[in-house]
């Protein structure tokens, strides 16, 4: 069992190091220690590299994606749930790049291959919700959205963001026949 202050610390320490590695992939590691306001040692003894400091970062990033699906269902229709998700997942990503500086070829094996299986399962979570309301067709396939969806974030996003327009085509799509 992990003590409260100890719970605290650990995403104090995750939040200042997903802000300062978007920012700065190059941010030292006792600079996001002062920034969590905790102790070198402290930030050593949950993150003994800066390697498993990121990857830490993206699965949390992950898992708060992962987990908005089934309220984003609950309040609202399936299309506009997937769309708000891949939105969000799409600025995700891009801060994913900011983080990619702090990474070796390795360790971005290793976040594709934690991450891909909880993405596929939320966004077959959302498009298994559309064909039962019969909103999106029957043959809509969880691996070639994401492989579509895979473009937007490597889209332009200055002057002028691209992604929802190529979102918007993506969703039409997706839509049932009428």
């Amino acid at each position: 069992m992990v003590r409260s202050d100890a719970a605290e610390n650990r995403a104090r320490i995750l939040t200042a190091a997903r802000e300062a590695l978007t920012a700065d992939g190059s941010t030292s590691m006792n600079q996001i220690a002062q920034r969590a306001g905790v102790g070198a040692g402290t930030l050593y003894r949950n993150f003994p590299t800066r390697e498993a400091l990121v990857l830490a970062v993206y699965q949390d990033e992950v898992t708060r994606i992962v987990d908005t699906v089934p309220g984003l269902l609950a309040k609202m229709a399936p299309l506009e749930a997937l769309r708000h998700w891949t939105t969000d997942l799409v600025e995700a990503m891009r801060r994913k790049h900011g983080l990619g500086d702090a990474l070796s070829p390795g360790a971005h094996q290793a976040i594709s291959e934690q991450s891909y299986g909880p993405v596929v399962a939320a966004i077959t979570e959302l498009l298994d919700a559309g064909k039962k309301d019969g909103s999106i067709r029957a043959d809509a396939d969880p691996g070639d959205f994401l492989q579509l969806t895979g473009a937007l974030w490597r889209a332009a996003s200055t002057p002028q963001d691209r992604a929802p327009h190529m979102l918007a085509l993506i969703l039409d799509g997706l839509r049932a026949p009428r």
